[in-house]
């Protein structure tokens, strides 16, 4: 059987889209990229947002219109916060909420009659991964969130923290490794929260996996700037744990914080980040936020703006606030106008972009270990553009002949200059 997984949303959708696929492939049956050739289809869908949920349910009907033969199965936060909904959807066969995901291929092969015994029940060799086009793993080490950020959706449809035992993702770790994998990212809902249920933390786990497996490149998913235990910062001696985290501040305002119910002032949030740059050259640090929040006045606008500019970040995702029923931000009185919100967005757009350059410029003239991807453009002839990541999360480009390839291959490049916002490099081998 032919199988295409689809999701929207997180990292922590990808992880578990990387999960299904293996175990599908454990179970004799194959992964495709294209929808219109699959017998199964299972999207992984998301809610964080009402448009998100919109997008679900609008890729639900093009993904039966581009294909009507196939069974559809939704998992996911928008089908398990809007089941019923979901399910009466048209062209859906099975809804599976998320505290089944981990019995997804089973109820799939199950209810839907697809677990007769396949011609050949294999382990797969060439990993969903590379089926899929990735070049990088992402694993997903825990789940749910004890925190109710008022604005946030995801920790109802995701429910109560649960950590995976540390075993089972070293195991993970090193069969991806053996298929080929060079870097892995670890992700969940709530990742600083790691072990909050088993006795352990963040660091226990990292500590496990540098001294446990072999994988040259591992990478933390976004991360709550909060409960980072004493010995977290230590960590990133070890060259194997990539210099770049993503901590999502949402506002730069201590007042805007108190109404989201954040657990980081501004104040604890830059002692962060100084301490990671003072410890690591070209360390880079990302962020989420939330422009236009319920209440947001101007002088707790300029405040915000003025610590984002003060802090600097490599990126910014920029999130215009919208009301989410089900939160307790959308009956927050003082809800801004549409109009302000994007004027706000906008001046932080330009801020941002001019941010991200100048942490690029900086690190014109080092040279990093690039991890390069499986794809190319034609430059002429006989070159192309190759790109990839530096361990700093930096995308980066460099031109080598046809004849060469350097997929999924770790190699030196030295950074040579910032060309219309574009990072270009020169291949050192």
């Amino acid at each position: 059987m032919n199988i295409h997984l689809k999701t929207l949303g997180c990292r922590l959708n990808e992880a578990e889209l990387e999960t299904w696929a293996q175990t599908f492939q454990k179970s004799g049956h194959q992964i495709t990229r294209q929808a219109e050739n699959a017998d199964l289809i299972v999207l992984n869908s998301c809610a964080v947002t009402q448009d998100a949920a919109r997008k679900s349910r609008q890729l639900i009907r093009r993904i039966h219109r581009d294909n009507p033969q196939a069974k559809l199965v939704v998992s996911g936060c928008y089908a398990t916060l809007n089941e019923d909904e979901a399910a009466s959807l048209l062209g859906v066969d099975l809804v599976v909420s998320n505290k089944d995901k981990d019995r997804l291929v089973e109820k799939t092969l199950t209810e839907l009659n697809m677990d007769s015994m396949p011609v050949l029940s294999t382990e797969p060799g060439e990993i969903s991964l590379f089926t899929r086009g990735r070049q990088r793993a992402f694993v997903k080490v825990q789940d749910g969130c004890r925190y109710r950020c008022t604005f946030c959706i995801v920790t109802v449809a995701r429910g109560e923290e649960k950590s995976r035992v540390v075993l089972d993702i070293i195991n993970e770790i090193n069969a991806l490794h053996q298929q080929g994998i060079t870097e892995v990212i670890l992700t969940g809902v709530h990742l600083g929260g790691y072990g909050s249920d088993l006795g352990n933390n963040l660091s226990d786990l990292i500590t496990a996996i540098l001294t446990k497996t072999e994988i040259p490149r591992l990478r933390l998913g976004s991360l709550e700037p909060w409960e980072l235990p004493d010995d977290f910062f230590e960590l990133f001696s070890n060259p194997r744990l990539m210099p770049h985290l993503h901590l999502p501040l949402q506002s730069g305002s201590d007042t805007v914080l108190r109404r989201m119910a954040r657990r980081c002032k501004t104040e604890e949030f830059a002692a962060i980040v100084k301490q990671l740059r003072v410890k690591i050259p070209n360390f880079n640090v990302t962020t989420d936020i939330i422009v236009g929040f319920p209440g947001e006045t101007e002088h707790e606008w300029q405040d915000s703006f003025n610590f984002i500019e003060k802090v600097g970040f490599g990126h910014i995702h920029i999130f215009t606030y919208s009301s989410r029923e089900g939160t307790k931000a959308a009956s927050l009185p003082d809800q801004l106008s549409n109009d302000l919100k994007k004027q706000r967005s906008r001046q932080l757009h330009e801020l941002a972009e001019v941010m991200k350059l100048d942490f690029a410029k900086q690190c014109v003239g080092h040279q990093f270990p690039v991890l390069w991807e499986g794809y190319s453009e034609p430059l002429g002839s006989d070159q192309q553009w190759v790109y990839g990541y530096t361990p700093n999360y930096l995308r980066i480009a460099c031109v080598i002949s046809n004849q060469q390839s350097v997929e999924n291959q770790t190699l030196n490049c030295l950074v040579t200059a910032i060309e219309q916002g574009n990072i270009i490099g020169e291949l050192r081998l």
